[in-house]
């Protein structure tokens, strides 16, 4: 059996997103740099000078608590998935759960690997609250994704995500059916310790990693759990960009109408960690009771997680209770490429 599965059930209480409200169209960075776009996506988020992967927790955290309807100091774990920490060496979790309001006799965690940071944090936190160790914890995808100046990153690498908050399934909006990872060591993308931008492999990051290790976690999940394409009302796959989920979806058989609701790099760009838990975010605020949904993430280095959800009744309770997904991405404000340079610190002065 591959299938990781809790001794308990386990679901998802609470859930809240965060983008940022400023936006960079593709088509001012192409001006720039005379390149030509990228493609279906039409612009990309940005955190403004005063964001950055901790305070975006935080708000997703918040509209998380806020549809929980868990005090914090009930919360025995926050756990952040992200590629791009403020801080080498000093945990982003700590100042995130002080932040929230959380207890001290809590467990903080960084998690990374590289854009499945944040399912590898939701996977762990399945085990945590169905071992019965916690009953409540929160796991966050997010970050401010980072592109070097002119690079074909720099037209996708945006910033944003999702948190997600655990406990036993009685409570749940959406109960967790079970999860798969598959990872392997493949060097598509990286980024040495003290280099400012990632490096990746050009097109080796399309067939030897994220079409190969997605259709594999995506196949061994189906086989595992005896289901189809057509068992499930909605799928979320990591977005680089907008054709690879789009490609893999048509692959396995799954419509454009349930790839759509997660489908948001057109909108936003890609938010790397935070690309599956805001794609989740955003699907559990149209879904409906009895639905069914998998998510299948992409971690450069590399690896895959897969996992599926079955909607509740108490969904219709809590989706009115915090900000909707597609209320972050409506609030924008556009900027040109020299804001978007400032606010990214793409200026070395200290050179």
């Amino acid at each position: 059996m591959k299938l990781l599965k809790p001794e308990n059930p386990v679901g998802i209480i609470g859930y809240g997103a965060y983008i940022p409200r400023y936006r960079i169209k593709t088509t001012e960075i192409a001006r720039v740099w005379r390149g030509e776009g990228a493609g279906p996506i039409r612009e990309k988020s940005v955190p403004g000078p005063d964001e950055d992967t901790i305070t975006m927790s935080i708000e997703a955290g918040r509209n998380a608590l806020a549809r929980a309807r868990v005090a914090p100091e009930s919360i025995r774990a926050i756990w952040i998935g992200s590629e791009s920490h403020p801080y080498a060496v000093k945990p982003s979790g700590t100042i995130v759960a002080e932040a929230l309001g959380a207890d001290s006799s809590i467990s903080a965690a960084d998690f990374e690997f590289a854009c499945k940071a944040g399912t590898e944090a939701l996977i762990a936190g399945m085990g945590f609250v169905g071992s019965g160790m916690a009953r409540y914890m929160m796991a966050i995808g997010m970050d401010t994704a980072q592109g070097k100046p002119g690079d074909v990153l720099e037209y996708t690498a945006a910033a944003g995500g999702g948190a997600l908050i655990l406990g036993p399934a009685a409570e749940s909006a959406a109960v967790l059916d079970g999860a798969y990872s598959y990872v392997s060591d493949t060097p598509d993308f990286w980024r040495r310790q003290t280099a400012k931008y990632p490096e990746h492999a050009q097109r080796f990051t399309g067939e030897p990693a994220y079409f190969d290790h997605i259709g594999h976690a995506l196949r061994t999940y189906l086989d595992e759990t005896g289901t189809t394409a057509k068992d499930y009302a909605y799928v979320i796959f990591h977005q680089p960009n907008a054709k690879f989920p789009q490609k893999i979806a048509k692959e396995a058989g799954f419509t454009p109408d349930q790839l759509a609701p997660g489908l948001l790099s057109p909108f936003i760009g890609n938010t790397y960690s935070g690309a599956v838990p805001l794609g989740l975010c955003a699907t559990l605020d149209i879904a409906r009771p009895g639905d069914r949904i998998l998510a299948v993430s992409f971690g450069s280095g590399a690896g895959s997680d897969a996992f599926s959800l079955t909607v509740t009744s108490k969904i219709d309770e809590v989706r009115a209770l915090a900000p909707t997904t597609q209320a972050y991405i409506n609030r924008r404000t556009e900027i040109d490429y020299a804001v978007y340079a400032k606010y990214r610190e793409k200026i070395d002065f200290d050179r």
